[in-house]
C-alpha cells in the first residue's frame, strides 16, 4: 500500500513541477495532462495490486475465497479507473 501512495505522489509532483516548463498558453491541456497522468498513475498501481494478489494466492497467503474477493473488488475498481481515462480522453470532452 505504501508503494501505491509513493507512486501517487511521486506522479502529482511531477505533475505539479513540469506545469510552469508547458507555459501560460497551455494552462487547459496542462491541467487535462495532469489529469490523465494521474488516472495512468492510479491504472499502474491498480494493476500492480491485481499482480500481488495473484502472487500472494499462488504462494499459499491467501484462501481461494479471500482471493476471489479482493481479486472482485480490485478489477472492478481497475475498470472504474479505465472509464474514468476513456472519458478524460474523449476528443469532444469540455476542459474541466
Amino acid at each position: 500500500m505504501e508503494v501505491v501512495i509513493a507512486i501517487l505522489i511521486v506522479a502529482a509532483v511531477a505533475a505539479f513541477v513540469s506545469i510552469p516548463l508547458r507555459g501560460e498558453a497551455g494552462e487547459p491541456d496542462a491541467a487535462r495532462e495532469t489529469e490523465l497522468a494521474d488516472l495512468e498513475a492510479r491504472k499502474q498501481a491498480k494493476y500492480r495490486e491485481i499482480r500481488d494478489t495473484e502472487l500472494d494466492h499462488a504462494q499459499g497467503k491467501l484462501d481461494d475465497d479471500e482471493f476471489a474477493r479482493q481479486d472482485a473488488e480490485l478489477r472492478a475498481e481497475a475498470i472504474a479507473i479505465l472509464k474514468e481515462l476513456d472519458a478524460a480522453r474523449a476528443p469532444d470532452r469540455e476542459p474541466s
